[in-house]
């Protein structure tokens, strides 16, 4: 679908509508000034709504404010998780005057060039910029949820994140964005894989391969997984359930689909691994899973197992 274009009110006026039928049920009011048809509105996901009033901001904004942060992260359509986005964020390429009001955050920092692209109708950070200013400025797990998701897409290389933190070096928050950008994996393939990353770090456990294959004695591969700890003889699986919906399991009913992945781990076993499943719900108290993950299995494994190619995204 097309981004809609709020309307203005003077266009509005102009064109022959009057303030009445503006504040009538037609239109929703975006912010002051600034209209969207109701039944358009109501088709808008949250994601949209937001990138709807960042462009009714940019309308009433100084023409040099860029789109940045969250609001540039969702314009270049990054996965995201747990980060306010009822305000629009704006950098101005200046050295002060930032502010925060009701429906805009406006950064004052140094923009280069290269730094600003055209997202549809939108001027936009770059993504390794946008990353990068993210990683500065919102806790580690939600920052490393949208730089795996860049990294995942293909929008962004490592290299060009090291080269954006060199640039941002005196900046506050540098420190927490290395760090941030050291640990993002665009081979993650989902918001919940990254969370699981995070949570294995914080309990110390080894890092995991991802999206490895695992094969047969003969070397058939029977399975990629989405996190082998290949010292402890563990594989760990997020489930995030959407397999089981219709949209994404094709021709196959559910129970197809539970009947395949039981196959699958009964296969697994068989060679001695130990299989750990965990869900979206279990992310947010993870202690229990993470402990099964813990525990090494102490059957022999046969066969074998190698990695992921790296995707493009995540080379240097």
């Amino acid at each position: 679908m097309d981004m809609p274009v709020p309307m203005e009110r003077r266009r509005a006026i102009a064109a022959g509508f009057t303030d009445r039928e503006l504040h009538g049920t037609r239109w929703r009011r975006v912010r002051r000034g600034a209209y969207l048809d109701t039944e358009r509105a109501a088709e808008l996901s949250l994601e949209e709504r937001h990138l709807v009033l960042a462009r009714a901001v940019c309308l009433a904004s100084n023409p040099h404010a860029v789109v940045s942060h969250i609001s540039a992260a969702l314009a270049h359509g990054f996965a995201h998780w747990g980060v306010t986005t009822n305000r629009v964020h704006l950098t101005r390429d200046r050295a002060s005057g930032a502010r925060t009001a009701r429906q805009v955050v406006l950064h004052a920092a140094r923009l280069e060039p290269d730094e600003v692209v055209r997202c549809g109708r939108l001027m936009v950070t770059s993504p390794a910029r946008t990353v990068v200013d993210l990683a500065r400025t919102i806790p580690l797990e939600h920052s490393v949820v949208i730089g795996d998701s860049a990294l995942r897409l293909g929008a962004v290389t490592r290299a060009e994140l090291l080269g954006q933190l060199a640039r941002s070096k005196c900046r506050p928050g540098n420190s927490a964005a290395r760090r941030a950008v050291a640990f993002m994996d665009g081979r993650a393939e989902s918001v919940g894989e990254s969370r699981s990353r995070i949570a294995m770090r914080a309990a110390g456990l080894p890092s995991p391969e991802l999206q490895a294959r695992i094969t047969t004695p003969e070397g058939a591969c029977i399975a990629r997984v989405d996190f082998l700890f290949p010292e402890l003889g563990v594989i760990g699986e997020f489930d995030g359930l959407m397999k089981y919906r219709a949209a994404h399991r094709g021709p196959r009913t559910a129970e197809d689909v539970v009947i395949a992945e039981k196959a699958r781990e009964d296969a697994l076993r068989a060679l001695g691994w130990l299989v750990v499943r965990w869900t979206w719900s279990e992310l947010d108290t993870p202690a229990p899973w993470l402990t099964r993950l813990s525990r090494a299995s102490t059957a022999p494994r046969i066969g074998s197992w190698y990695p992921a190619d790296l995707p493009h995204a995540s080379q240097a």
